[in-house]
């Protein structure tokens, strides 16, 4: 036996630099911490030892079979046999990124959570913005609600506000959700649609049950084709309990409001996304970041006292009701900022585990029935999603703000290596010398709202739930003109697809108690020669004030920051021309898309090659809030011929969009069919019309492109 020894390999060297890592790979410490590696880390198996060769698996001679000792192949195809964890019920399709939240005005007078009354102090964040119907590999833009989810890393433990870019919910109990959720996904003996709620059974299902129609009303208004996840709103739905000091409480609404505005896309803008850019939103927050142009939104609540509440025209623990902000103003006390990807998509945004059930104390929970299931739905379910009950400690779920200790010990995965004997309380160790481990603080811990109960038990809605149809009533009304169109072709869109004519009718039973222009508009769209009995209700929807703050267009002011403008040039375009107009736009906090024929670039009137960052039949423009074309005499010819270039113009003036064009560039708009208006312009030296307008629509426009119900 050969005594020869095996020459030992060096230990790895770590960066100096605290920066950027020089390859791809990372090394995890005994405690869990992640090391910089250098250019001469060595590959190692998951246990440490280092491999000679990771191209080819041991083989019993150069054609001969492979061998089983060979523990490195069975390690890696083992680990990858294994990669993937079950995706999420509902909210499977998510975006994920870091931050900081930042409190701007105490709410000392309400609560004693730290992380709103301690103004100025920055809490990290962590926040996932999702889809909720389909699966984890679905497209970004279906016509879905949106979810809203922020981990905040407080100093008196994690706090997860988990809402929807829509205030209110479909159902009332949560007794009701799963039959929800099986009635939205994918029909069980077909498995389809994907991420759609045009079919039968979601309509079935709604059909069925009036106090959806409420949320129907959003769903089928842009809120669920949002431009970007930048430019939209969050929501807590629920109403929970801020609690002060001496254990007096307060309602409270939680709500995020976009810097950048409110923007959705169009119907057909959203179907050919989803075909050019399956990412297209998971893409634009993480370019976002990455170029700097951090999202932000500020943080709001409606406060409302228990006397209050008795006096709102519908029950504040009902998750189908939103209080308008005409009735309860919102106070902006805080706001939101977004400034750093995820360094290992899966590590974070898949495996954050997001529980209504974290909250720093003095913050609580109303009686909201949803809200109540959902307390005990979301940690249940970490259980088969994650495989441990100790998914706490991976380090997107720990708390950052403060340490965590308690007597919970072992279980699958545990990672953490507990010292001394107590794992029990009470325990007298102390009086011996020894560790006896954390004892619990009745004047800083977490103390329940001491509410009243009344009545005995029963499986009863209240009488004040009852009211199904007064806030649809309201937020259709609400609207304007165009956004009210956008509904009723919603409506026909979805309901074509269903095939059951009986559940067509019971939906269009039910629009009659919300509006009855609405439910002949859509009937007519169907087809329908007379419609059905109005839906039997014991409560008929009454007028409400009117509130313009429900409606998307025109409630926030925006400008042309953080919107992407498409920019198309031919050879010889005038280089003058062009950059004038990229850096104007770029000053104005746009991201430019220089497009071209070939995705060389195009060579520029000035003799200079302008790269392209998209080829032309790649690049439609759908993925643009803006476009412009600058062409020579020549390009445009060109341009005519190819049918991408005039569906480059088409599209976006079928969707109400700023299109700027040189004056060479101008056959083209003729060959396109596009009609003069104050959206279609030849650009200026400087682009500033355009830009101007990049942030907009023109929906006077919409009556050409798409006529009216």
């Amino acid at each position: 036996m050969s005594t020869k020894k095996t020459p030992s390999l060096s230990k790895p060297k770590m960066t100096k630099a605290a920066g950027k890592r020089p390859n791809d790979g990372s090394s995890l410490g005994s405690g869990g911490e992640v090391h910089q590696q250098s250019v001469t880390d060595p590959l190692t198996t998951n246990h440490g030892v280092s491999i000679s060769d990771n191209q080819n698996s041991l083989r019993a001679g150069s054609r001969g079979p492979t061998l089983l000792e060979d523990f490195a192949l069975r390690e890696k195809i083992h680990h990858f046999d294994h990669e993937r964890i079950p995706e999420r019920i509902v909210h499977a399709r998510g975006s994920g990124a870091g931050g900081y939240f930042e409190l701007t005005k105490s709410l000392a007078k309400y609560t004693r959570a730290r992380v709103l009354t301690e103004v100025g102090v920055k809490t990290e964040v962590y926040a996932r913005f999702s889809t909720v119907a389909g699966g984890s590999g679905s497209a970004d833009t279906p016509r879905d609600v949106r979810g809203f989810a922020v981990k905040f890393y407080t100093k008196q433990g994690n706090w997860d506000l988990v809402g929807n870019n829509i205030p209110v919910f479909f159902i009332q109990d949560a007794i009701k959700f799963p039959d929800l959720v099986h009635a939205v996904k994918m029909e069980a003996d077909r498995g389809y649609p994907q991420a759609a709620t045009a079919h039968d059974t979601f309509w079935d299902f709604i059909g069925l049950m009036p106090e959806a129609m409420h949320m129907i009303m959003w769903a089928m208004s842009d809120r669920t084709i949002p431009r970007s996840l930048r430019m939209m709103e969050g929501f807590g739905v629920h109403a929970f309990r801020l609690v002060d000091k001496e254990g007096l409480s307060t309602f409270v609404k939680f709500h995020w409001r976009p810097k950048l505005g409110l923007q959705s896309t169009c119907w057909d803008e959203a179907v050919k996304i989803a075909g050019a850019d399956p990412d297209y939103q998971r893409r634009d927050l993480h370019e976002a970041i990455e170029a700097g142009h951090f999202p932000e939104w500020e943080f709001g609540v409606q406060l409302v006292s228990q006397e209050q509440a008795d006096k709102l025209p519908f029950d504040i623990l009902d998750a189908t009701k939103l209080i308008p902000e005409e009735l309860v103003p919102i106070e902006i006390v805080g706001r939101l900022v977004l400034n750093k990807n995820p360094d290992n998509f899966f590590a974070q945004t898949e495996q954050i585990a997001f529980l209504p059930t974290n909250v720093p104390p003095g913050i609580d929970f109303s009686d909201d029935p949803l809200l109540q299931g959902r307390l005990f739905s979301y940690l249940d379910t970490q259980l088969s999603r994650l495989g441990s009950t100790n998914f706490f400690q991976l380090p997107v779920n720990q708390p950052k703000g403060c340490p965590f200790h308690n007597f919970q010990r072992d279980g699958h995965m545990q990672t953490q290596v507990i010292k001394g004997r107590a794992n029990y309380e009470p325990n007298s160790l102390a009086e011996a010398g020894e560790e006896a481990g954390p004892r619990e603080n009745a004047e800083l811990g977490f103390r329940s709202f001491h509410g009243s109960t009344e009545g005995g038990k029963s499986r009863l809605r209240a009488e004040s739930f009852a009211d199904h149809y007064s806030q649809a009533r309201l937020f259709f009304r609400s609207q304007s003109a165009t956004e009210q169109q956008h509904m009723m072709h919603a409506l026909v869109f979805e309901l074509s697809k269903v095939s059951l004519p009986h559940v067509r009718q019971q939906i269009l039973a039910n629009l009659q108690n919300v509006d009855m222009t609405l439910a002949q508009k859509v009937g007519d769209g169907l087809g329908v020669a007379t419609l059905p009995p109005a839906a039997l209700t014991t409560q008929k929807a009454v007028d409400l004030p009117l509130a313009k703050s429900l409606r998307l267009i025109g409630k926030y002011e925006a400008g042309p920051e953080g919107r992407c403008l498409g920019l198309l040039v031919t050879d010889g375009a005038d280089a003058t021309t062009t950059s004038k107009l990229k850096n104007a736009a770029r000053k104005a906090g746009m991201k430019v898309v220089v497009i071209a024929a070939k995705i060389e670039g195009a060579l520029l009137s000035d003799g200079a090659m302008l790269p392209a960052d998209a080829q032309l039949e790649g690049a439609p423009s759908c993925l643009f809030d803006a476009i412009a074309v600058i062409a020579s005499a020549d390009g445009c010819s060109q341009l005519l011929r190819k049918g991408a270039a005039i569906e480059f113009v088409k599209d976006a003036y079928a969707h109400l969009k700023a299109i700027g064009l040189s004056r060479e560039a101008q056959p083209l708009a003729v060959k396109a069919g596009l009609e003069a208006d104050t959206f279609v312009m030849t650009l200026t030296a400087d682009g500033r019309e355009l830009i101007e307008k990049a942030s907009q629509r023109l929906w006077e426009r919409e009556s050409k492109v798409r006529p009216p119900l």
